[in-house]
This record gives C-alpha cells, structure tokens and sequence, in this order.
C-alpha cells in the first residue's frame, strides 16, 4: 500500500521514462554499487518487508514489485523511483495515513542509504521544497543587511547618514554569517529607521543639489560625478532643466525620466513603465500641494528607498516553479551583494542589460574587476571580520585601564582597520590564500607600528611593511584578534586557542561539561602560573579532551600580551610559548606554531572556502555544495593558491547561479 500510493504521486510516463531509458549495464556502475546493494539487502528490505510487501511483491504488486529489486543493476535502473519514495518519506506523506509508519531510526537507514547512492550528480543538485527539512540549506528571499543597506544607500546618495538613524544590527545563520535568510526578520523599528534614513538622504541630496545649480554636470551620465551621489547629480540636472520651461507636463517628463534611472540602480534591474507610473502619483501630489520641483521629485526617491523592491533581494520566480537559473541582473545582484556588499554599478548593470553575463568567461571577468575595485574593501570589512569574529570588535573588547592605559579608541580603530586590509589584501592582490596564515608583511600605519615596535614615521599613513621575522604577518597575530581573545586584564590561551582551532583550522569545541568549575582569574596572574594550573586542569578527564586541541595553540601565542604587543617576560616571569599537540607536533613561539599550521593548510582552506561559500549563498551548505568546495580546492592548487580564484570558482558555481522556487498556488 505504502509504494501503490506513492505511484499515484509520479505522472506514469515519467516512471516508465525513468524504469527504461535510465537503464545502466553491469559494467557501467559507479563505484562502490556493490556496498550499495549490499546496504540495501541489510537496512532497506527489513523496513520494506515490514511496511511494502503486503502489497507489493508477487502478481498482485499494483505495478511496482519490490522483487526487481535483487541485484545492483535493478536498483540503478529504477533510481528516480528510490528519490520519489525518499522526498515522501521526508515530508511524512508515505507511508500513507492510516498505515503504522516508520520509527526515526528507520527513516534514518532509509535517508542514509538512499544519500549514500553511487554516481549521483550532486554537482548540478540543488535542495528543493521537498528536501529543504532534510537537506538544510534551503534558500530564502531576504532583506538586505544592515552593512549592505548602508553600502547601497551610501552608493546611491553619498552623503552623510546620520548616526542617530542607526539600522538595528543583524544576527548571525547559515555559516555564521549575517547574510543567512534565515536570519533576517524584519521588524517595525526596521521600516521606521528605512523611511526616516529615505527622508533624511534624500532632503540632503535635494539641498546640494540647489546649492551645486551653478555645476554642470553630464545629464545623460547615470554614473554620479566623482564628488556627488547620483540622487544628487539626477535631482541637480534635473531642477536645472526644470527651470528652462514653465510647461507642468514637461516638468512631469523630466521628473519621470530621474525617476526612471534612479530606480534602475536602486532596484538593480530595468523599470516598467507601469511601475514608473505609480511612482510618479508621489510626484504628482505633492505638486498638488505646491511642493518645489525638487521636493516633489524626491517624494518618488524615497519612496524607490523604502520599496520592498530596494530592501529585499529579489529574485522572481515562474508560475512553473522549479530549479531556474538566475536571470542576468538577478545573477549581477548576487555578484555585487558577495564582492562589494552594495549594489550592481553601471557597468555590471549594463552587462546584464546585454546579456553578457551568460558565460563562464564573461562571469570571471567581470568578477576580476570587480575584486579590483576599491569597493571590494568588503571582502574585508563584511565578510572578514565575521570570519575573524572581530564584528564587534570596537564595542566588545575593553583592556584594563590601569594595566594597560595606551589602549585608547583611535588604537582600537586602528587595529580593527589592520584586520580589514589584511583579508582585503589577499583578494585584491590575487596573494595566496595561504598568507592569511603566514605573511611576510603587514598591513599597517604610523600609529600600529609605534604600538608594535615596528620602525616607521608617527604620521604615516596605511601601507604595506615587511617585516623582519615572522613574528607578525598573518591573521593569528593580527592585534585585534589577539586582543578579542583575551580578557580585560590578562592573556587567555584557551581563548586564543580555540579561536585558532575553530576559525583557522575549521574545528568545533563543545560546550564545558556540567559541573566543572572554572578557573579561578584572581589565582592567574603570571603565564607560568596560568601554565600550571591549566595542565591541573587538563588531568581532568571531562576538560582533558579539548584543553589538548586548544590550549598549546594558545600558549604558542603567549609572547603577544592582552592588546597584541609583543613581550618575552610577563613581569618578571619569562614567557614560555612551547606547545605540544596531541599529534605529537612541538613548536615554540607563533613563528614555529605558523609552520605548525600551515602543515595542516588543507584543513584551513576546506574551511575558508565553506565560510566563504556560506558568506556568499547566504545559508548554512549541504551536501550538494560539496562539488563547489572540491572544484574550489582544485583550483586554488592549480593557481598556486591565489585567493582571487576562490570568488571566480563561487560566481561560476550552480548552486550561485541557481535558485530553487516553489511552483505559484493554482487558483480556479
């Protein structure tokens, strides 16, 4: 009963294509069938046995007899079949109500073995409707984020906004990072702070653009002047030509036209006419109520500002439903949100308007440009410091005042600015991948290099700068992340520790188990006694398990003091920055402990390139993401690790190019 219901789900012609034209010969199987077959004949026929054969096995099989399945072969042949029956099983439609249904370890046999199906096609896969509750990864429309609504408003309008008008902040999903849909609620303080940031921009743009009226600016330019925002070279051009006639109408068609390329770049694709129209009753009201020219053309500008079509990453679907590729100026918004967090420029949009965003090769390119681009400072700032968890960096670390008084707000902006251009960098100047780990320069100022003991002028501005060893250069000794995981008034090597295992490495630690005091701060003044009463720690069985992964990478950073200066004493202690791993690797010092890491840099780099990943798709990843991380591996050993060709593998891949839609309700 359960499979002859299911039968009624699958269009006949479809089952009889998949039963006869997929067939496969014996010699043909991908490998490990047999392992497959033999799984099958172990965990899946007790389950059918106990739930199918009643009504499915011998003449009376209502079409499907399950003894066709005997030998590997059979089983291939009919595969689309076994998908069918596991998206039922999955949302809980089969077997059918009324029958005894499956125990959760059942349907976990089920799910394992059905997943574990040689020479499956993961590559062109995606996770649909019906697999979305087993395969997490399912993707949501979204809004944008706090950083992208900013970048894009800043983008289009380039003036100030106000600190006041602050965009509450987001929270963290997918793979840990604030772009996941899943995330993204959107509250009543949300849409109150989007129209009071619309109404502040846009008076400002309105006010420049009467004081700049003696400027001429290029009126057919939708590229804003290298000192204007675009609001305000449109509303400038478009008020100066307003005064050259008297005629409402003529006013309505110039007003219509700024309108028209406004919501082009706001909504980062082409704009109806229909919807130009609507827009335009703003404009058309307020002139009513005998409102400037200008004013009434910036009611419709911050109306495109508060669109739903502005503050949400749209991608539209067809009434069909189904895997579709992202149409060109879907596919350029995707490109811009990754690389620059902001919207499409003028030239990304004139390439979707072209169609010249259809091939690999035309993908890359654009994507090279855009990594060149000094907006690609995102890659940094956006993506980097949630990598780092330096996010809050500003407002979450405090040192002690007394212990540590040259500590100030402009150093903290400082080392916050440090970690940005050192992930920036490796993108923007196609590096390795693997400098992240180990460098041999930094990315620093007059004020970092008087804080590190670095020779360089007080006042220089942010450069690059060798360094004389490697002490420095990589992000483990980044100060801001030395500072982030310490606490207020001394270093913390489980902190750093596990900050290396997790974010570097790619490694997870579980919570401490119940009932395991912690360390008392007050006894932990000097690293030589933080070291021993960390290995008393350690002979705990419950606590010996992780402080073995985390604390010696710590230790091997002891030499760096809670704000990221470098130290061979603490006090009158000597450091000691030796550290032992259950692999049986020893190093001393963060020089010796890079070269640790970088013997693991494949560890490192399947775990940036699943960060970045989830960055870009904005979701947690799946198994049918796992093609995307091997090609990405491939190519990075085939370019000598260059970081550049990780973005050019992402923008490419099926799952960035793709998009699942639920097919439209049918309605009579």
């Amino acid at each position: 009963m359960f499979l002859f219901r299911l039968l009624r789900w699958l269009p006949i012609a479809s089952l009889c294509f998949a039963i006869v034209c997929s067939s496969l010969n014996a010699g043909d199987l991908p490998d490990g069938s047999q392992q497959w077959q033999r799984d099958y004949q172990s965990a899946i026929v007790p389950i059918l046995n106990q739930f199918c054969a009643e009504c499915h096995r011998g003449e009376d099989a209502h079409g499907f007899d399950l003894d066709r399945f005997q030998d590997t072969d059979s089983l291939h042949r009919e595969s689309a079949v076994w998908d069918e029956v596991g998206k039922r099983i999955r949302l809980n439609e089969m077997p059918p109500e009324g029958s005894p249904g499956l125990s959760d370890p059942q349907k976990a046999a089920f799910h394992r073995w059905l997943d574990s199906r040689p020479g499956r096609d993961l590559c062109a896969t995606l996770a649909t409707d019906e697999t979305k509750s087993w395969y997490r990864g399912y993707v949501m429309s979204r809004r944008l984020t706090r950083t992208e609504y900013l970048n894009c408003v800043s983008d289009l309008v380039a003036v100030r906004i106000d600190p006041s008008l602050e965009i509450p902040s987001d929270g963290a999903g997918g793979e840990g990072f604030d772009t996941s849909g899943d995330s993204l609620f959107t509250s009543a303080v949300h849409v109150e702070q989007y129209l009071a940031v619309a109404d502040s921009v846009i008076g400002q743009s309105i006010a420049q653009a009467k004081r700049t009226s003696s400027i001429d600016f290029d009126s057919t330019s939708s590229e804003p002047h290298s000192d204007q925002g675009l609001a305000t070279q449109l509303l400038h051009n478009a008020i100066a030509k307003s005064k050259t006639t008297e005629n409402e109408p003529e006013h309505r068609g110039i007003a219509a036209d700024v309108v028209k390329t406004f919501a082009r770049r706001a909504w980062r694709r082409p704009v109806s006419d229909d919807e130009v129209d609507r827009l335009m009753t703003l404009f058309d009201l307020a002139r009513k109520e005998q409102a400037s020219f200008g004013e009434a053309v910036g009611n419709a500008m911050m109306a495109l500002l508060v669109s739903p079509h502005f503050l949400f990453v749209v991608e539209t679907e067809t009434p069909d439903g189904g895997v579709q590729r992202l149409t060109p100026h879907q596919l350029a918004t995707r490109m811009a949100l990754f690389i620059w967090s902001s919207l499409p420029d003028e030239e990304l949009l004139r390439a979707a308007d072209e169609n010249r965003l259809d091939s690999k090769e035309q993908v890359i390119a654009q994507a090279q440009r855009m990594v060149s681009d000094p907006k690609a400072r995102a890659l940094g700032e956006n993506f980097g410091l949630q990598w780092l968890g330096l996010t809050h960096f500003l407002h979450a670390t405090s040192p002690d005042n007394d212990l540590y008084p040259h500590y100030s707000e402009r150093l903290a902006e400082d080392l916050r600015e440090e970690a940005v251009r050192s992930v920036w960098s490796v993108f923007r100047d196609g590096r390795s991948l693997l400098e992240l780990i180990d460098s041999d320069h930094v990315q620093i100022n007059g004020t970092l290099a008087s804080h590190y003991g670095i020779e360089l002028a007080a006042d220089a501005d942010w450069q690059e700068v060798p360094v004389p060893n490697r002490r420095r250069g990589g992000v483990i000794t980044l100060g801001a992340v030395l500072s982030a995981a310490s606490y207020p008034r001394r270093t913390s090597p489980v902190l750093r520790g596990r900050w290396v295992l997790e974010e570097i490495l790619g490694g997870r630690v579980p919570p401490p188990p119940p009932n395991v005091p912690p360390l008392d701060e007050s006894e932990a003044d000097h690293a030589s006694t933080l070291r021993e009463r960390l290995e008393l720690h350690r002979k705990n069985p419950d606590c010996a398990a992780c402080h073995n992964r985390m604390d010696p990478l710590g230790f091997g950073l002891e030499n760096f003091d809670a704000i990221g200066r470098w130290r061979d004493q603490d006090g009158e202690t000597p450091i000691d920055s030796t550290g032992k791993l259950p692999s049986g690797e020893t190093f001393n010092g963060p020089e010796e402990l890079k070269r640790v890491l970088l013997n693991r840099s494949g560890e490192f780099k399947r775990h940036f390139v699943k960060k970045m990943l989830g960055f870009a798709l904005g979701r947690e990843l799946n198994e049918f993401d796992d093609c995307v991380i091997n090609d990405a591996l491939k190519a990075l050993d085939a370019n000598d690790q260059r970081a550049s060709v990780l973005i050019e593998t992402i923008v490419t891949s099926y799952p960035f190019q793709h998009r699942y839609f639920k097919a439209a309700t049918k309605t009579n």
